[in-house]
């Protein structure tokens, strides 16, 4: 199934704020849509920014591993305005397999906000989310989904920082991460070890709750979400993985570093 978010046409000089408000409309409508759908049990989601050499690797993989755990299910791209061929590969797999949702949006709309489109759109009671990397390994979904399905977890996270954890990566990147978390528990009072895993499950129910409150659309999205749910008294799980850096990151180490405070800074300001 393949659903496309198209930009409203833009006239040269337009205010923003008239666009904004004509995504939201646009978004709306869809998402009434989607509502009468059947249901399923798990909604995983794979946001996909110029993914065009690994996604259909990926979907196999995690269509497979779903097919295992026997579970109803649907797989949702959330391709979010890419430029390397990726929606033409994604519209090629959700045409040939039923249980895979494509959502297109033809502008950028980031990270966390192609994550936040989607989990509104899912059918799913237990909602997912998972690099397309595949850096986590898949052994781990079945904790990952079960968490929440079946043992009362509001949030569960795959964790890269516990001590039972095995995590490969450069010292650039790994001291990064644990300068980024150090920060995020100090200042932002998070019981969790890492908040940036790629490798995540809700419950809808509790998800929702919170989503409207979270405001960034792109990396920090994740980080937010999790202080939010601990500050809500949402049920919590972060466990170890095991998880390999990809050849490919995404993450520019400088200016991806001066926006993570940044954004730990704004959020602080907005919970105190």
């Amino acid at each position: 199934m393949i659903e496309i978010y198209h930009q409203p046409p833009l006239i040269h000089l337009m205010n923003k704020f008239i666009s904004f408000l004509s995504d939201i409309f646009v978004m709306t409508a869809v998402e009434g849509e989607e509502r009468q759908k059947d249901a399923c049990e798990v909604s995983v989601v794979l946001p996909a920014y110029n993914e065009a050499d690994r996604l259909e690797r990926a979907v196999d993989a995690v269509e497979k591993k779903l097919r295992e755990l026997g579970v109803s299910f649907e797989i949702i791209i959330a391709e979010d305005g890419s430029t390397d061929g990726t929606y033409e590969i994604a519209k090629k797999i959700a045409s040939s397999k039923s249980s895979v949702r494509l959502l297109h949006s033809d502008r950028r709309l980031g990270r966390g906000g192609a994550l936040k489109r989607a989990f509104r759109l899912a059918s799913g009671e237990t909602l997912v989310y998972l690099d397309v990397d595949l850096a986590t390994d898949l052994k781990h979904l079945e904790e990952l989904v079960n968490s929440v399905r079946l043992e009362g977890y509001d949030v569960a996270t795959g964790s890269r920082l516990l001590p039972e954890s095995d995590a490969a990566r450069t010292f650039k990147r790994k001291l990064m991460s644990v300068t980024f978390n150090l920060l995020v528990r100090l200042l932002l009072r998070s019981k969790l070890r890492d908040h940036q895993c790629g490798f995540k499950a809700f419950r809808r129910s509790s998800l929702m709750d919170i989503l409207e409150e979270v405001r960034d659309e792109h990396w920090f999205w994740d980080t937010e979400v999790l202080v939010r749910a601990q500050r809500r008294g949402l049920k919590v799980k972060e466990f170890p993985v095991r998880w390999r850096e990809s050849e490919s990151s995404k993450v520019e180490t400088l200016k991806d570093a001066k926006d993570m405070l940044f954004c730990i800074l704004r959020l602080r300001r907005e919970l105190s």
